[in-house]
């Protein structure tokens, strides 16, 4: 961040005296004008619901250019890593700054393979959860937990223990992530295997029973490892915010990656996918493929409170590159498994094919986003549309984890406190109760 040429003049036309603010420039995107003395030289805050217009920080990590479409990991295209590099590779590039060497990757591999157990214990704290809870309310309560079973990483101040429980959180929520989905199906847990690669161990774990021998499928290994590189990270969103928003209270970080847990459950930002397949399920159940005319019909009547799921984001006003890429994995998938003629994923294709080509939905960029594909390809895998946000918190731990190291490390950083604009009653007294 460098102080731009230029400053800012807020002028007023009540006559009060204009106010200069300084303009930094970053390495990419729109320069922001500094408003940390605003208050102190006007007496006023800024007001910007949904901080649509505010930088709440600096970062290094991850840029979106929403209207080209493009999205980098430490400035490298996303195609590029999702196509070139696994996930943990990715991991390592969004915790350290640069992708790793061979020897590098082979190192950071094993760490994060020797960490894949957890607690024995854990599995006597899932069993006080009804089986049919919801998997998102089980994880919240999961990854809050390992706060309590690992002491010796829970300073967010000492580099150590960030760096450990980095690693801890990475390696785990894999782990977690099947336990919660066995126990909602009654199986054995399957414990992590070492000689596997991250997501295979990952598949094993979901989808093995101590009954025979679990043979990974490389085409739904290579699908699963793209859902989780796609999914790492993404800017300032929500749940993004929200861990750092935590994290800058000083919490250890395995409470802070747990508010996050808890803000992507949202239908609006993790729950996207899971919502997507739900809104298919509906229009399949009312006639499927023949019923899309009466269902579009019904999105563009504003009156109708009905949505249409997987499609449009918030930043991007051009097509979601991790769409794209979604898009060319759904199509593997589904080749692979043989289900080109799964009525649901043929509704899918031909929703997908009516909104590219609806001038409705064109004029408003409304284009497939990576909630739609990556849905369709977790429902072709074999995983239950409750779990596809608990699957979305297992990938994009990382990025919180990133964002919230960078923070603490950040000498700017203070403890989150927004303002707010006061419209409640001015001050009054207490009457007696007799006479209110």
């Amino acid at each position: 961040m460098k102080l731009a040429d230029n400053k800012a003049t807020l002028s007023f036309s009540n006559g009060s005296p204009a106010v200069e603010l300084p303009v930094y420039h970053g390495s990419v995107g729109p320069d922001v004008i500094d408003i940390r003395k605003l208050y102190a030289q006007t007496g006023m805050f800024t007001y910007d619901p949904g901080f649509l217009s505010t930088a709440s920080c600096q970062s290094a990590i991850t840029y979106i250019d929403g209207d080209k479409g493009e999205l980098l990991y430490r400035g490298y295209p996303i195609e590029q890593l999702a196509t070139k590099c696994d996930f943990l590779e990715t991991c390592y590039l969004l915790l350290y700054g640069e992708l790793p060497n061979a020897e590098a990757k082979k190192k950071f591999d094993r760490t994060v393979t020797m960490h894949t157990m957890v607690n024995e214990q854990m599995q006597f704290f899932l069993r006080g959860f009804r089986r049919d809870a919801h998997p998102m309310a089980v994880m919240t309560g999961l990854v809050g937990a390992l706060s309590a079973f690992y002491h010796d990483s829970t300073d967010i101040n000492n580099p150590q223990h960030r760096e450990i429980a980095a690693i801890r959180l990475i390696a785990k929520m894999p782990t977690l992530v099947a336990m919660a989905y066995k126990y909602s199906m009654g199986q054995p847990y399957m414990y992590p295997q070492n000689d596997l690669s991250y997501t295979e161990n990952f598949m094993r774990m979901m989808f093995a029973t101590p009954c025979e021998d679990y043979k990974p499928n490389d085409v739904l290994v290579r699908a699963m490892d793209r859902i989780f590189i796609l999914h790492a990270d993404h800017e300032q969103n929500a749940s993004t915010s929200t861990v750092r928003l935590c994290g800058s209270s000083g919490t250890n970080p395995f409470a802070a990656i747990a508010a996050g847990v808890a803000c992507l459950w949202g239908p609006a930002h993790g729950g996207a996918n899971e919502a997507c397949l739900n809104m298919l399920g509906d229009i399949q159940a009312q006639g499927g493929v023949e019923k899309i005319g009466e269902f579009i019909k019904q999105v563009k009547d504003k009156n109708s409170g009905v949505k249409l799921m997987g499609f449009g984001h918030r930043v991007y006003k051009n097509y979601d590159p991790r769409a794209k890429l979604m898009q060319e994995t759904c199509k593997e998938v589904l080749g692979e498994l043989g289900l080109g003629n799964d009525p649901l994923f043929k509704l899918a294709m031909a929703l997908e094919k009516i909104a590219l080509e609806d001038e409705y939905f064109v004029s408003r960029k409304l284009y497939p986003n990576v909630d739609f594909y990556s849905g369709i390809v977790q429902r072709a895998i074999g995983i239950p549309v409750s779990l596809f946000t608990a699957i979305f918190a297992l990938a994009r731990t990382v990025g919180w984890i990133a964002q919230l190291n960078e923070m603490i490390s950040d000498p700017e950083y203070k403890i989150g406190r927004p303002r707010q604009l006061f419209t409640g009653a001015t001050k009054r007294d207490v009457k007696a109760i007799a006479q209110r």
